[in-house]
Formats: structure tokens, C-alpha cells, sequence
């Protein structure tokens, strides 16, 4: 206990948390250095003049921890590198000495990192990376800043390629970033900018300044910096009417103009040379950084790749909405530009030491152009330090005589590990690389280890956002996101897991070829579990059924969404008191008998909405050039449908597509087409998010 002469305990040190000491140094040191300090074998305490604290272990290691400093500036006698445990033990038995007067802060602090300013980074961190961070600045960049609530109570930034946390309120010393060592000064400097801006932002909305932080958001998208910095990215849309479309990067408009091309000429008439067009046009707009309209000319060239090569995965409707959302992306970049087209950042990012804990995994196929079978699985990841799920993508080219099924594929290897194991496992890694998309590529080697071992009970450990236990609140924070058209095109963006209180019914749909299941959260939320068959899968809605129908379901992961409100839940994996299913890898021919799903009230301002869309559809597959009347016929009853569902602006848009067919040159309808289509994709996202 302190007498009144004793310096007040540090407060930098009693906010250390077990997490944070992990986060800093591994789990393993911090649980070795507990159980010396429960053993009474700690070190002994005692506080320098200068405030720093002191230690002597038993073995004669002194670590010292100054004032003002994080671990990684802490000294110790021994002989390891870095945060040794001597240096944890010390911490530990610092909070011990001190328990009585506990953290001398609440849980929950009203701070904002960006009261740190640049003499303080500079100080901290060197100029070398200070310049490295203006850099970035001054080209801009998009993040998102979490403030402290009771759910999360450290402060923590989402940048493109990585995320920085502050554990400890008004210690730049402690703060986390996943980034490489080489990177952390950078990005921790980034991550305070991006606060500042927030902070500038939420007292600019204050009609009071002193109600400024009172005001504040616990989550808020921000564009830092650039050329024209604006203001967070709540209401971006793609901007209405033909002259909308700003001054764009040359390789912008080159794919622009390209997917006119396509427009004009249809999906179905493509040729090897536009296809090689495509990937000129993504490979120019990769290396000017534009990541998210690279994305799309990727998926473009895989739907025209699909159809040439007859592939199912081909859909008109999917390759009419990448045409519209590289327009959209154009016109609202001149709002948001790192938020739209992408950050200027490095294709990838390297991390330090991370855990990873496995969702399951996806398999899907496709037929390619020279006639070969192809697998590809997509294995989900919860990074729980980030609050984020990252995919792992691995293709497999299917050789005859061997099983091609998501039953035959599990037992392949990767990572060193078979795909059942890694699909539900936690993976932790010294070499892991991250994309502004949030793809990984996970290194093995003698220096970069990776250790797999089974997920066990992770799942209920993972933070908010990643467990969901109450639906409505979870989307009710969606309820700020621009529309997807313009939404950073990041991967496994809503991959969640949720924590299931009870299963009400199961069933399936024979005509749609669906699984669906309604379960309850915690809270009393309803959502609805649905799978679709897949031949590539076929012991997919078999393996679905009999998890959910036991009564042993604690929670199922998969990718969330609303539909007319109501959430939806695509699930990957689903955990049981016996254990972890990934229905796609389950074996089975499909064959099992399943109950009737309840049957669901057709929606007419969808089916109007989807109607409208699928005529827009036909004309980009077929082509603006070499349309039939039909296909105005088409328009004209989508029209007319759109209009006694009482949404009148999508029906003359869709009519103004249809005139331009008949009253002049193909060319004239390119913009009144884009016109619909976006306006028609918004509403049917907007009409599907309503509550």
C-alpha cells in the first residue's frame, strides 16, 4: 500500500491487460510470467527517482521500465531480444503490488489519440518514418476510426492493409499496430491523423463546440489528406445525371471506356483481345493504386472468362452490376477518392506475429476456357486484435481420377495442414501479408513459423463485431454505410459469428434447390439461416440439416446481410457441442431427406426491382448494338411493373433506355442505361437494408 509520500501508482502500467501484455509480446511469456508471479517465484519492486520501475527476479535478471516509454523501449539484463518475460513478470507484479488502488482511470476513457501531435510522433517514433506517413498523407487515405465504448474500451483505427490499437489512454508508447516492425512507426502516426480528422469532424457538427465530444460517433469513415480532403464518407453515392462524372486518372477512364465497349457490344460477343484489354486495364489501374476499380476489372474478366468458357458461375446480372459500379466508382471519387477508388497504399502490407482464428471455408468451381476443372476454397479468418475477418484463397486444378468435391478437396493440404483442419483452426504466424482487400498470404519457412492447432473454444472469445449475440444491434450499425456501389471492396467485409440462443425450424425449399433455418439470438432477433445446393458440395445442406436439427447448435458462422430487413445469414461453419461442421468439405451425395421450408410471401417492390435489373441484364449480355425489339419489349414491361410498385423514377428511367433503343444510335442509350442501373441497384439495396 502507497503512503501519501510514495509517487502515485502508473497509471500507463495498471491499464496493462493480459490481451495488451499478449498483443505486445505472446501469450505464451504471459502466461508463464503469471504463474511465476502466482508462485510467489516474481520479481521484487521498487520505483527509481525518476519514476521508472525496477525489478530483481530471482534468476538475477533486472528488467527496468522507464516513464513515458512502451515495452519495446524496457531494458532487461538478460539475454533475449525484445519483450522477454522478465519484463511481462515485472508489469504483473506491479499490478499486483498496486491492485488496491486499482487503474486509475474508468474502463471507458473520453480520449481521442489525436490529441497527439506531431512533435510527440516525431519523438517517438523518428522522422524517417514521420516523412514515410506524409507521404500517404499527401497522396490521402481512407480509414475508419472506433472510438471507446463499453463493448470495445480502446480506441482503435482501421486502415487499409492494417489496424493500429491505444490500450492505453494518453501513452503513445503502447499503441499496437498488426504491421511489420519496419512499418509501425507509419502507421501508428496514420492512425492518429485519422483521429484528428474525426475529431475535427464531430466538432465541426457540433452546433456547441463543448458538445463536441459529446457528439461523437463511436464509428466514423474518414478520408485523411490528399489533394482535396473531404469530409467522412456517411451519405457517398454515385452522383445523378450524365455530366456528374468528374476528372478521373486517365487509367480510370480508359476502363470506363471499356466497359462501354462491353456495354455496346455484349457479354456474349467478347473476343480474346478485349479480354486482354480487361487485364491491361486492371494491371494500369493496380499500379496507380486504384485498388477497388482493379477488383472489379478482375471480376470482369472472370464473368467474361465464365462465359466463354460455359461456366455456371456466369451471370448476366452480376456482369451488368460490375459495369455500372465502375461508373458509380468514377463519378463519386471525386468525393472520396481513397474511400472509392481505393487507397493509395501498398498492394500488400506485411504483419507481425498474428493469431487467426478460422469461420470455415467456402468451395466453389468453374470450367476454364481450355476445357480444365478448377477448385478454389476460400478459408475465413477472424483477426480478433483487429475486429476483422480476412480470406485465404487457395486453386487447385482438378486432374481426372481425383475427387473434386468439397468432400474429396478437405483432405488436401495447406499451410502444411489438411483443409478440414485449417477451415477450423487458429492459426498464428510471424509472416502474414495483407491486402487492401483483406486477403492474406500466410508464408511458411524456418524463419516464419506458423503453428495450426484445433479452434476449440475461440469463437466465444472473439470481440464485438466479429460475435454477434444481438442482430439488431449489429445492423443497426450498418445503417451509415454508403451504398455497396461505392463501399471499399473489401473481402469478408461481413463475415460473422453468431451466438444462437435457440433453432425454430428447419427446412427445404425443393423448387429454389435452398436450405433455410430460423434461429434466435441471444437478444430474441430472428435471423434466417439459408444454403443454397451446389453440386461442387453436395453433402453441403445434408451436413447444414443435421447441425442445426439436434438442439446442440451454440453458434454458426457465415456472411451476413438484410433482405427486406430482416437478417440473413450465409452460413460457412456451425459449432455444436460435439464440435465443428464446414458443410461445404462434409461428405455425403446429397440424397438425405429434409422437412419442408415455410413458404415465403413474394416481396413486389423486389420483384419489380429484380425485374427492371434482369432487362438491364439481357441488354449487357446481348448488347446495345445488337438488340432485338424484344428486348424493349422487356424494358417496357419492366417499366410498367417498376410503376404500379409505385417507384415511378425507376420506371422512366428504364423507359428512357428503351426510347433511346428506338429513336437513335446504340451509342445514345450507354448513358441512360448506367443511368438505370444504378439508381435500380441503390433501391434494391436500400429497399432490402429497410427495417
Amino acid at each position: 500500500m502507497s503512503t501519501p509520500a510514495d509517487p502515485p501508482p502508473r497509471a500507463d502500467l495498471l491499464a496493462l491487460t493480459p490481451d495488451t501484455l499478449a498483443a505486445l509480446a505472446n501469450r505464451g511469456l504471459v502466461k508463464r510470467a503469471a504463474k511465476e508471479v502466482d508462485s510467489g517465484a516474481g520479481p521484487r519492486v521498487d520505483r527509481a527517482a525518476d519514476g521508472g520501475v525496477l525489478g530483481v527476479h530471482p534468476d538475477g535478471s533486472r528488467p527496468r521500465l522507464p516513464v513515458g516509454a512502451g515495452l519495446d523501449a524496457a531494458e532487461c539484463s538478460c539475454a533475449a531480444t525484445g519483450v522477454c518475460r522478465h519484463l511481462i513478470g515485472l508489469v504483473l507484479a506491479y499490478q499486483r503490488l498496486h491492485a488496491a488502488a486499482g487503474p486509475s482511470a474508468p474502463p471507458v476513457t473520453d480520449w481521442s489519440p489525436g490529441a497527439f501531435d506531431d512533435a510527440r510522433l516525431e519523438a517517438a517514433f523518428g522522422r524517417t518514418a514521420l516523412a514515410a506517413a506524409r507521404r500517404t498523407l499527401d497522396r490521402g487515405y481512407a480509414a475508419t476510426v472506433h472510438r471507446a465504448d463499453a463493448a470495445q474500451p480502446v480506441p482503435w483505427v482501421e486502415l487499409a492493409t492494417c489496424t493500429v490499437r491505444f490500450p492505453v489512454p494518453h501513452e503513445l508508447g503502447y499503441a499496437l499496430t498488426d504491421a511489420a516492425a519496419p512499418l509501425r512507426g507509419e502507421t501508428i502516426a496514420l492512425a492518429v491523423w485519422a483521429f484528428r480528422a474525426a475529431d475535427a469532424v464531430e466538432g465541426a457538427d457540433a452546433a456547441d463546440p463543448a458538445d463536441a465530444r459529446a457528439g461523437t460517433r463511436a464509428t466514423v469513415q474518414v478520408t485523411v489528406g490528399g489533394p482535396a480532403p473531404t469530409r467522412p464518407s456517411r451519405d457517398t453515392g454515385p452522383a445523378a445525371g450524365p455530366d456528374a462524372a468528374p476528372a478521373a486518372p486517365d487509367q480510370l477512364a480508359e476502363a470506363a471506356a471499356l466497359a462501354d465497349e462491353l456495354l455496346l457490344d455484349g457479354v456474349a460477343h467478347t473476343t480474346p483481345v478485349f479480354a486482354a484489354q480487361l487485364d491491361r486495364a486492371g494491371a494500369a489501374l493496380s499500379r496507380a493504386a486504384l485498388h477497388w476499380p482493379a477488383a472489379l476489372l478482375t471480376e470482369l474478366r472472370g464473368q467474361v472468362d465464365a462465359h466463354a468458357a460455359r461456366d455456371a458461375r456466369y451471370e448476366a446480372a452480376r456482369a451488368a452490376a460490375l459495369i455500372a459500379e465502375l461508373h458509380a466508382r468514377r463519378r463519386a471519387g471525386a468525393v472520396d477518392r481513397p474511400g472509392v477508388l481505393g487507397t493509395r497504399e501498398p498492394a500488400d502490407t506485411p504483419l507481425r506475429r498474428v493469431r487467426l482464428v478460422a469461420l470455415g471455408c467456402r468451395i466453389s468451381g468453374r470450367t476454364t476456357a481450355d476445357g480444365s476443372t478448377e477448385r478454389s476454397a476460400e478459408v475465413y479468418l477472424a483477426q480478433p486484435d483487429a475486429g476483422i475477418a480476412l480470406v485465404l484463397r487457395k486453386r487447385w486444378e482438378v486432374t481426372e481420377g481425383r475427387p473434386a468435391t468439397g468432400a474429396g478437396l478437405a483432405t488436401r493440404r495447406l499451410l502444411g495442414s489438411p483443409l478440414r483442419a485449417l477451415a477450423g483452426a487458429n492459426v498464428v504466424s510471424e509472416h502474414i501479408s495483407r491486402s487492401p482487400g483483406r486477403t492474406v498470404t500466410i508464408g511458411r519457412g524456418r524463419v516464419a513459423a506458423t503453428s495450426i492447432t484445433p479452434v476449440g473454444s475461440a469463437w466465444a472469445d472473439l470481440p464485438a463485431p466479429l460475435l454477434v449475440r444481438d442482430l439488431t444491434a449489429q445492423l443497426r450499425a450498418w445503417d451509415d454505410r454508403p451504398p455497396r456501389l461505392v463501399r471499399p471492396r473489401v473481402e469478408a467485409d461481413t463475415a460473422r459469428v453468431l451466438a444462437v440462443a435457440a433453432v425454430e425450424s428447419v427446412g427445404y425449399d425443393p423448387g429454389r434447390q435452398r436450405f433455410e433455418a430460423v434461429v434466435r439470438d441471444r437478444a430474441g432477433t430472428t435471423a434466417l439461416v439459408r444454403a443454397e445446393h451446389d453440386p461442387v458440395c453436395p453433402g453441403r445442406l445434408d451436413a447444414l440439416a443435421e447441425a442445426l436439427d439436434g438442439g446442440r447448435v451454440r453458434f454458426v458462422s457465415g456472411l451476413l446481410r438484410r433482405e427486406g430487413g430482416h437478417p440473413v445469414l450465409d452460413p460457412l461453419a456451425v459449432l455444436t457441442t460435439d464440435g465443428l461442421v464446414v458443410p461445404d468439405l462434409a461428405a455425403g451425395d446429397g440424397t438425405g431427406a429434409l422437412a419442408p421450408a415455410v413458404p415465403r410471401t413474394p416481396d413486389p417492390i423486389t420483384h419489380a426491382l429484380e425485374a427492371g435489373l434482369a432487362a438491364l441484364a439481357e441488354l449487357a449480355h446481348t448488347g446495345l448494338r445488337g438488340h432485338h425489339h424484344a428486348a424493349r419489349d422487356h424494358l417496357a414491361a419492366a417499366a410498367d411493373g417498376l410503376r404500379r410498385a409505385g417507384l415511378h423514377s425507376g420506371a422512366a428511367l428504364v423507359r428512357a433506355v428503351a426510347t433511346a433503343l428506338a429513336t437513335g444510335p446504340a451509342d445514345a442509350a450507354v448513358g441512360p442505361w448506367t443511368e438505370a442501373a444504378i439508381h435500380l441497384l441503390v433501391a434494391l439495396e436500400l429497399h432490402q437494408e429497410a427495417s
